[in-house]
């Protein structure tokens, strides 16, 4: 028997997927395709045989997403290969049958790419974020983001996109222009994947080193309503103990606790950090 809420969850996966593979269906279709300028990815790639040879870009992505994904199964998994080819079928028809029903841009080349790499990152992200991906680069990107966690997704793109983007500006219009507008699409694109999937619970991270930590804390909880974590260290040429506040906030909350502190106590050393991602209590769960 499924459990309590299977259904539903999978109902909203779908949908999310769909609304992630319509994004970045019109973003190559209705934007980068009449634009004459590469696109990224297997995209990218179909894109190019489309233009060559007039094949629908979809189902040439589906075709080359498939042998890519049976050399990353044994990496991402059953579980993950499955959603992704759930995806993939969603992207192909959105791609061939639903995009090509809506205008296509034919204004400045420019604006053409800031669109498409807005909207076909706003939809990749979306997909990651439902634990899915449209095959193809995203199977290298994602298998060799397991290999190392430590890059960030966005720059795992880029330079993959990036040899997409070069190989496809030569080979169909053979302009600068085109290749610019590539590399700005790549760009975008990555950076949009990065604020969506890391951005959102962005925030600063302070480090407070003060004689007053419990003051500070006070100070802090009664400005922002946030507590405070207190760390015991020590200086390696004094060798004296110092109590450090340690306090993750927002933006607009680090600048406020900044400046309290700088009136407060005006010898406390300050550091401030950016924090990729805040989870827990007064902060996103997920």
């Amino acid at each position: 028997m499924a459990r309590p809420g299977t259904a539903e969850k999978i109902i909203c996966n779908i949908l999310l997927e769909a609304a992630g593979g319509m994004l970045a269906a019109v973003g190559i279709v209705n934007f980068a395709s009449p634009a004459g300028f590469p696109m990224v990815g297997v995209s990218g790639i179909a894109l190019i045989f489309h233009r060559l040879l007039g094949t629908p870009i979809g189902t040439v992505s589906l075709l080359l997403n498939l042998p890519i994904a049976a050399v990353c199964f044994r990496i991402l998994g059953r579980r993950f290969l499955l959603r992704s080819l759930r995806t993939m079928l969603l992207t192909t028809f959105l791609m061939d049958a639903a995009a090509p029903l809506l205008p296509l841009y034919q204004g400045d080349k420019i604006l053409a790419a800031l669109c498409a790499g807005v909207l076909t990152g706003l939809g990749y992200a979306l997909i990651y974020t439902r634990g899915s991906s449209t095959g193809g680069a995203d199977f290298i990107v994602l298998s060799f983001k397991k290999k190392n966690p430590h890059i960030s997704l966005g720059k795992i793109t880029f330079f993959n996109d990036l040899l997409v983007v070069t190989a496809g500006a030569f080979l169909t219009s053979g302009e600068i222009d085109g290749l610019i507008c590539g590399i700005l699409v790549s760009f975008l694109l990555s950076a949009v994947v990065d604020k969506v999937l890391y951005g959102i619970s962005a925030g600063k991270l302070g480090l407070i080193i003060t004689d007053r930590p419990r003051a500070v804390a006070e100070k802090i909880d009664a400005l922002i309503g946030r507590g405070c974590t207190f760390l015991k260290a020590s200086g390696s040429y004094s060798g004296r103990e110092k109590p450090v506040v340690l306090c993750a906030c927002n933006n607009k909350q680090m600048f406020l606790i900044r400046e309290a502190i700088k009136e407060m106590e005006p010898s406390a050393f300050v550091i401030i950090l950016e924090s990729n991602e805040v989870l827990g209590e007064g902060f996103s769960r997920s």
